[in-house]
């Protein structure tokens, strides 16, 4: 499709820009959204068509939207505000709910948009008990879900099949679990996390477990549902779960770090947690353990992306090579030391 152009919000982002990286490499027109002087625009490619701009700020959006003649386009919505906070975050709602509605409006006002992909988060859809599979759901209610942010996308999430059912719009939602791999610079939970274990500044963990997958994959299911998405189906992309043990025990074998040498059981990591948000808050600074952090290791974090295997051809790849390869990368782009540095180093100062 020579006269498609993919427009891609928070190109600058880990996600993001992946996807934009992606797309380029299989010959697509991409244009990148990236948020008004953003320092990681310097990231995105340059083959990419650059746009400053807010997906508040609907002046921004229209000149983003607006192509030359002759031109369709692609959405490929990926933008939004993450908190790791509980706590309601008018800033969150704004960006989450109020800037997917007016990427909605921009595609309904610009009849060149074939296609909406928006990006929401398996936090959108309610959980359910352990030992069943999470699976996809056709109607999004707020109040079903735990955290601001789940409960934006869920909001969010909604509005686009309020949009495809009623406006006519074109639109299919993907649901991403977690997010790990090698390239997040602007230091992610998840990597930073990676990083305080491999430092040895992690000396408890949660007997809890994840749900990540690698970026790269994410990216590809995002781009396949962008091609074969059927309009106003949602598609979870996940992987399965992981206990933090075999996380850390998976990190300290390739790093060469600090073991763990403790997981708190949950109902202790709740005590711990309420007792260090409660300090953190009296001096105003950033918990390091947060009751909603239990919950989210805590919490059934099993979901079946059998649909988007089927129908979008989503896979995903082991753990242990997705954390081979973050290590890499974390090593090459300076954020940890390299294990093997030091070995060299000494035996260039004997050889001197």
């Amino acid at each position: 499709m020579p006269n498609t152009i993919y427009l891609v919000t928070s190109a600058a982002g880990f996600m993001g820009g992946i996807v934009v990286r992606k797309l380029l490499e299989r010959g697509e027109r991409v244009r990148a959204f990236v948020l008004n002087g953003d320092p990681a625009a310097k990231y995105v490619p340059e083959a990419a068509e650059l746009f400053e701009g807010d997906v508040c700020d609907m002046d921004s959006l229209e000149r983003f939207f607006t192509v030359p003649e002759g031109c369709e386009t692609i959405c490929l919505h990926i933008a939004s505000l993450v908190t790791l906070s509980e706590d309601y975050n008018q800033k969150v709602m704004d960006v989450n709910v109020g800037g997917a509605k007016n990427i909605i409006e921009c595609c309904l006002n610009h009849p060149e948009c074939k296609k909406l992909v928006y990006v929401s988060s398996t936090g959108a859809i309610p959980e359910l008990p352990k030992g069943q599979k999470i699976v996809e759901v056709d109607y999004f209610d707020e109040t079903k879900v735990r955290g601001c942010y789940s409960m934006s996308k869920a909001l969010a999430t909604q509005e686009v099949l309020d949009a495809v059912h009623h406006r006519g719009l074109n639109a299919c939602i993907v649901h991403p679990s977690g997010i790990m791999g090698p390239g997040d610079n602007a230091m992610g939970e998840t990597t930073s996390t990676i990083v305080r274990i491999i430092n040895g500044e992690l000396p408890a963990g949660i007997d809890g477990s994840f749900n990540l997958c690698d970026a790269r994959d994410l990216a590809d299911g995002i781009i396949a549902a962008s091609d074969k998405g059927r309009c106003g189906e949602c598609y979870i992309l996940a992987n399965e779960p992981v206990s933090f043990k075999d996380f850390s025990r998976m990190i300290t074998e390739v790093s060469g770090g600090k073991k763990i040498g403790m997981f708190l059981p949950i109902f202790a990591a709740n005590v711990m947690g309420s007792m260090m948000e409660k300090q953190a808050k009296a001096k105003n600074e950033k918990p390091v353990m947060t009751p909603f952090a239990v919950y989210n290791l805590s919490r059934n974090n099993e979901f079946d992306s059998s649909k988007a295997h089927n129908e979008l051809g989503y896979r995903t790849r082991p753990y242990a090579e997705t954390m081979r390869e973050e290590i890499e990368w974390m090593i090459q782009a300076g954020k940890i030391a390299d294990p093997n540095a030091g070995d060299g180093a000494e035996e260039e100062k004997e050889e001197a």
